[in-house]
């Protein structure tokens, strides 16, 4: 993809009032989703929407620069420096499945359907619009789940669906966009030969990138001001190197923030990471909030490049393709699932169990964001013959529905339906993780001050340091007797025994 790397000046200068009222919109807004308890970027793209409609306001655009440059890389690496690798490599199966799989598969559905219910869609179009509302957004599902109390497992695969997805649709909706512009079509055996060579040169050079700059912080620990701002370069230097040499640039952010993510504990001080998560924290906060607002703001734009199909025309088939890309992802989800399991357990692999409630939470969390519309904006606006970008508006138009029914819709009921199948943490199994961490930590803490501070210590100080430490210790192997989930008549006595814990500390 060309970068017109000069529009960022003209960007910043021409709109800056206009940043600085979307900042102060954003903690308002913010502030009221917290209130009334709903996903914030449902409330920001609500509320976009509604300002797009006041009379008078000057169009917002989107342009694909500033999404796959200034916010996409920074987004990336936050949700991967944020991943457990562990968790990541443990889940890679079903990743990949999602990722790769899924990704494929919801462009061919989407593509048989708006080709034989759309009027005016050929094939290469059809698959164009399918390649565009196929990934799931990183930024959309991790801020939809935040705070939901889904279980570790499926938060893990959701977030790294959503890391790795886009560069599977950016393949195939570049091989489409070709087939459209120059009116004939690809080869497959390319296709896959050109991800695969993508692909692997990204996470090549986002590898390597992550690696030259962990000995780079090595050589400056513990300078936490220079550290914090060298993290916020990395992302823009990861994506720019690789998609100057022609790979995928998505995956080389995220393999980046999954190099830093596993050696963090080598190359930043405490006082280092409290610093740049506070400013990580920040600053995600209102890039995650400038695009959701700006999802809702663009709607005047799509609307004024539509012709050729009547608005409720139009509409209808923007709620169809929704559709098709909910059920698609369900029924991707299931049988694989189930089918990876059996085989698994054949070869003598141990398996988790996976309800059909969480299944279904699985495939209901398929939020589709900015990346869906950047692609769509990134359409090209006349063939090579100098013709017309074929339905360009049409493609933009559904693009807008899906992202608004998936986000809003999906977002909305994701709560509810969690609550109604049964499928969050208890709050007693979430307490009795933090007290297991808590008495592994005190046992460790007793070990370390038998073995290594008692010969140090004088005797009435290492008296009072183990007495505590048993004390607490002793705490704690009352709360977790019972190894099972805690009934509601045996809470209040833990809850009582571990407020005696903590005084004591």
């Amino acid at each position: 993809m060309t970068i017109n790397y000069l529009y960022f000046t003209a960007f910043s200068m021409e709109h800056l009032d206009t940043v600085l009222i979307l900042m102060a919109v954003l903690a308002a807004l913010y502030s009221v989703a917290s209130k009334i308890n709903i996903s914030y970027p449902i409330v920001l793209v609500m509320a976009g929407l509604g300002i797009s409609l006041i009379p008078g306001l000057p169009e917002v655009q989107i342009t694909p620069e500033i999404v796959f440059l200034l916010f996409l890389p920074p987004l990336l690496f936050d949700a991967a420096r944020h991943t457990s690798w562990h968790d990541f490599k443990k889940h890679s199966d079903s990743i990949g499945r999602l990722a790769i799989g899924l990704v494929l598969f919801t462009t061919a559905g989407v593509a048989v359907c708006a080709y034989y219910m759309i009027p005016g869609f050929s094939w290469p179009l059809a698959f164009v619009l399918g390649a565009i509302v196929s990934p799931p957004d990183a930024v959309a599902a991790t801020s939809a789940i935040k705070g939901l109390r889904l279980p570790k497992r499926l938060v893990a695969i959701l977030e790294g669906e959503s890391l790795v997805n886009d560069a599977t649709a950016l393949i195939a909706y570049r091989y489409a966009v070709i087939a459209v512009a120059s009116g004939g079509a690809f080869v497959l055996w390319q296709a896959a030969l050109e991800f695969v060579l993508v692909a692997a040169g990204g996470v090549m050079i986002g590898t390597a990138i992550g690696f030259a700059f962990t000995w780079v912080l090595k050589k400056l620990f513990n300078n936490p001001i220079v550290e914090t701002i060298l993290t916020l370069i990395l992302p823009f230097v990861s994506y720019i190197a690789a998609e100057d040499v022609g790979v995928s640039g998505v995956l080389s952010v995220v393999a980046t923030g999954l190099v830093i993510s596993w050696r963090a504990h080598e190359i930043f001080s405490f006082q280092t990471r409290m610093q740049m998560n506070g400013f990580w924290d920040t600053l995600i906060f209102l890039l995650n909030g400038f695009v959701f607002i700006l999802i809702g703001l663009e709607l005047p734009v799509i609307v004024n490049d539509v012709s050729g199909h009547p608005l409720p025309h139009l509409i209808g088939y923007g709620l169809l393709i929704s559709a098709v890309v909910i059920v698609i992802r369900l029924i991707w989800i299931f049988p694989t699932v189930r089918v990876s399991d059996w085989l698994r357990k054949r070869r003598g692999i141990t398996v988790s169990d996976k309800t059909n409630g969480q299944l279904f939470i699985l495939g209901w969390s398929g939020m589709r964001g900015v990346i869906s519309l950047a692609t769509a904006l990134a359409l090209p606006l006349v063939m090579d013959n100098g013709e017309e970008f074929p339905q360009r508006g049409t493609i933009l138009f559904i693009t807008f529905v899906v992202i608004l029914v998936t986000l809003v819709f999906q977002g909305l009921t994701l709560p509810l339906l969690i609550k109604w199948l049964g499928v969050s943490e208890t709050e007693e199994r979430e307490m009795l993780e933090e007290r297991r961490l808590r008495q592994v930590l005190v046992n460790s803490t007793l070990s370390f001050v038998n073995e290594t501070l008692a010969p140090r210590l004088a005797e009435p100080a290492l008296a009072e340091v183990q007495g505590r430490l048993e004390r607490q210790g002793r705490y704690l192997d009352g709360i977790l007797a019972d190894d099972g989930v805690c009934n509601e008549d045996d809470l209040g006595r833990q809850r009582e025994l571990f407020a005696q814990y903590l005084e004591s500390e």
